[in-house]
């Protein structure tokens, strides 16, 4: 029976490999793991007039804030606010005349703070699962003994 010894240079160019692609998907920061949505609109502070309890199914606040000199009425589709409680939100940059659509300025939706480390996190374990898969294919296979017992 031979067996084959597994040297250390078989693994080399998996590791790196590995550590390089983390390496370089953390240089290029969160917009490598999926689009980073910016927040278009003016940053400013609004009063909730009408709250919404978060049980409706499309929850919809009413907000007052100034924006241009002028008094405002928003729709914020948000809820759990009280009455009278001071939020940021965005406001459009083409706002019209009118209620306006507005949203939280702290929110982005359809994403959250955990997306880049969660991801990063995942491509190396992606990375390790590699790395244990070239390492298996490197060992090659083996061969497995039966034992017989005899009572």
């Amino acid at each position: 029976m031979t067996v084959h010894q597994l040297r250390w240079n078989t693994l080399v160019i998996p590791v790196l490999a590995g550590i390089a692609i983390v390496v370089a998907v953390w240089w290029a920061g969160p917009g490598a793991l999926g689009p980073v949505d910016a927040p278009s609109g003016t940053v400013t502070e609004a009063t909730v007039t009408t709250a919404a309890p978060c049980t409706d199914a499309n929850p919809r606040e009413t907000v007052q804030f100034s924006f241009g000199g002028q008094a405002r009425t928003g729709s914020l589709d948000a809820c759990g606010h009280g009455q009278n409680d001071r939020v940021q939100i965005t406001v459009p940059t083409l706002a019209g005349t009118g209620p306006v659509d507005v949203h939280l300025a702290d929110v982005v939706a359809g994403h959250g703070a955990l997306r880049g480390p969660v991801g990063l996190v995942l491509l190396t374990l992606s990375c390790f699962a590699g790395a244990a898969y070239a390492f298996l294919m490197a060992r090659g296979r083996r061969k497995t003994e039966t034992a017989i017992v005899t009572v």
